[in-house]
This record gives C-alpha cells, sequence and structure tokens, in this order.
C-alpha cells in the first residue's frame, strides 16, 4: 500500500519556473544564462521559451528544488515558481497551431534515497 500511496497521482509534482529577465548588458545576459543553466543542472527542461518544468516524486521533494532555485535567483527580472500536481499536469492541453497533441511524457529521472 504504501507503494501505491507513493505513486499517487496527487502526491507527484511539477515545477514550473516561468522567468523574464533582463538581456541588455553583458552583465544581464550572464545572469540569464547562469539561471537558465543551473535550472537544466538541476533536471529542468525546457517546456516552452523562459518556461522551465521540473517532475518531482512528492511535495517534500518539490520544496528542496524551489529553495535550489530561490538560491539562484538573478539581481533583477522577474520569476514565478509553480507546483502542481501529476493530476493537474495530465489535464494540459498543447496544441501546436489548431492541432491538439498529448502532454510530452516525463523524462525517466533516477532518485537516489
Amino acid at each position: 500500500m504504501e507503494n501505491a500511496q507513493r505513486l499517487n497521482a496527487y502526491r507527484i509534482m511539477w515545477l514550473f519556473v516561468f522567468f523574464d529577465l533582463p538581456t541588455l548588458t553583458e552583465r544581464d545576459k550572464k545572469n540569464y544564462t547562469r539561471f537558465r543553466k543551473g535550472l537544466q543542472k538541476d533536471g529542468f527542461t525546457m517546456y516552452q521559451y523562459s518556461v522551465y518544468a521540473r517532475h518531482c516524486a512528492s511535495g517534500e521533494n518539490a520544496e528542496v528544488h524551489i529553495k535550489r532555485v530561490e538560491k539562484m535567483l538573478p539581481p533583477k527580472g522577474m520569476v514565478s515558481i509553480i507546483k502542481i500536481t501529476d493530476k493537474q499536469f495530465g489535464m494540459i492541453k498543447n496544441f501546436f497551431g489548431k492541432e491538439q497533441k498529448p502532454a510530452k511524457p516525463p523524462l525517466p529521472q533516477l532518485e537516489m534515497f
């Protein structure tokens, strides 16, 4: 039963990081690149331009990654983080033009406990 609880679609979480960062100066561009690469290093993948997503095994695991994002916030710009359940993620409707396509399946991730 514990395993079923662990894989419950309401317990598994997705994190989305939305950002709008300035790129006017060389320093701004470096901060932008550092932030984006930091997200990738932490297991986020690009969902859309300036929107990155990450699969998390639980709400507790999601909080760990939220804290990591907070630590790498750039000095300028706007960053938003949203946490949704796997069930909610499964209800996303993606459109490419007028054609609807299913959400991308999560990337396989190795988690060490």
